[in-house]
């Protein structure tokens, strides 16, 4: 075959390495009068270790907790009941909200949000869209009345708001249909009080204190990240631009699936395909899901050599199908790109393909249960051989491929160079 120092590029992948990022979020049941669990509300944990919130920036806070739910999901988190999610003025007013399903979450809006008028707008908005709007840690004044007016739910803390106001505002509430719920609650005599005065619905310690959830979330590069931040600064997105970036970053590609094709989004039909999920979710959507997707900025510390790889099986296995005529250049590019996710996640590849709904022709390649004379299949084959320095087999699969050995070794050393360009910062060109 006469590779010569063609050899020096086939090295077996690095060991499997845990590149994800542990992630926490901590649940707290609500209870409905017959003591049976009506929703839990999800809380922000920096850790497991701490169960406790740590001072985050609530803003920064609500949207960890969101993205926990796309990495976690929503059935293991909420095993079918509602989630109670806590919203600052940001979020709030910047429509973030907007981007969960209406009948799984109530927007609980926090007691440090001023009602002024954008607000209170985001909330009528809300409203009128089908949400339920909660109303933290209440305490009325004539400031907040017009807010109170759009609440379906009022959350009362037992600790601070003496019985006397307590049963002022049930009175008053309860006379407009809004559901009550008496929060803090920590002893027998707190839950008894507050059963007989009326309260609809009860949390606190004395039930249940907040029980941490668990969950592993890729770790994306800071490159991409920071460009794909950056991306959202300008007045139109560039979506061919916001196309290249999440490509280039395997974690970018696969929170990228995963919300598009999660049970929140109510899709007819699975999406497989970058361009097709960035055209579903629209500007105001993409928007939304860069926040969620970079916000970790996992990105303290440059991309290990499993991500490096990843990146040249992507780039190598597109390049191979588009220069053997092959129809699905596209399908084999995320092929490569998710043929370590087992390795990324620290996690068997079956489990971590799961949630994806990649074309079954991927799936089942990386399985290695699809026919050997697929071209996909063929394509893995190559890449894996090559990385492997068995050239025989490099043979005979760019043979059956229709391309030549040189082939193989210019398009293995260029998607090398692509790789490293894109993980040190350089412009590249965009892919074919």
């Amino acid at each position: 075959m006469g590779y010569g120092d063609q050899v020096q590029l086939a090295v077996a992948p690095p060991e499997p390495a845990d590149n994800a990022v542990e992630i926490c979020v901590a649940r707290q049941p609500i209870f409905d009068r017959q003591l049976r669990v009506k929703a839990y509300e999800l809380l922000f944990r920096a850790d497991r270790i701490s169960n406790q919130f740590n001072g985050a920036q609530s803003d920064s806070a609500t949207a960890q907790v969101i993205s926990s739910l796309l990495t976690i999901g929503f059935d293991r988190l909420l095993s079918g009941k509602e989630a109670f999610i806590n919203f600052g003025r940001s979020p709030l007013v910047n429509g973030l909200a907007a981007m969960l399903p209406k009948d799984r979450v109530v927007i609980e809006v926090l007691e440090s949000v001023k009602a002024d008028a954008d607000v209170v707008e985001s909330c009528r908005r809300l409203r009128e869209a089908g949400y339920k709007v909660a109303l933290d840690d209440f305490v009325w004044d004539a400031q907040v009345e017009e807010l109170a007016r759009l609440a379906q739910v009022i959350k009362v803390d037992m600790q601070i708001t003496s019985r006397e106001e307590q049963e002022r505002m049930l009175r008053s509430f309860r006379n407009r249909g809004v559901a009550m719920i008496a929060e803090k609650v920590e002893t027998q005599e707190e839950y008894e009080w507050a059963n007989r005065a009326g309260f609809d619905f009860f949390q606190g310690y004395f039930f249940a204190r907040p029980a941490i959830v668990l969950g592993r979330e890729l770790s994306a590069s800071a490159v991409a990240s920071l460009r794909l931040l950056r991306e959202l600064r300008q007045p139109e997105l560039d979506f061919r631009r916001i196309e290249k970036l999440i490509r280039e970053d395997v974690a970018l590609t696969y929170k990228l699936f995963r919300y598009v094709n999660s049970a929140w989004m109510r899709r007819r039909a699975e999406i497989n395909s970058i361009p097709r999920a960035l055209m579903n979710l629209g500007e105001t959507g993409i928007r939304h899901w860069v926040t969620l997707a970079t916000l970790h900025q996992m990105a303290q510390n440059r991309p290990n050599e499993l991500i490096t790889y990843t990146l040249v099986r992507a780039r190598f296995c597109e390049r191979v199908a588009s220069i053997s005529r092959n129809p699905t250049p596209n399908d084999a590019y995320l092929m490569g790109l998710f043929s370590l996710l087992d390795a990324l996640l620290n996690r068997p590849l079956d489990q971590a393909l799961q949630q994806l709904n990649l074309q079954d022709s991927i799936v089942e390649v990386l399985l290695g249960t699809a026919p050997e004379n697929s071209s996909l299949s063929r394509i893995y084959r190559l890449v894996k051989a090559y990385e492997t320095a068995d050239w025989p087999v490099v043979d005979k699969l760019a043979t059956d491929l229709g391309v030549t050995s040189q082939d193989i070794f210019t398009e293995y050393t260029n998607a090398t160079s692509w790789a490293s360009d894109i993980l040190n910062g350089h412009s590249v060109a965009q892919p074919e």
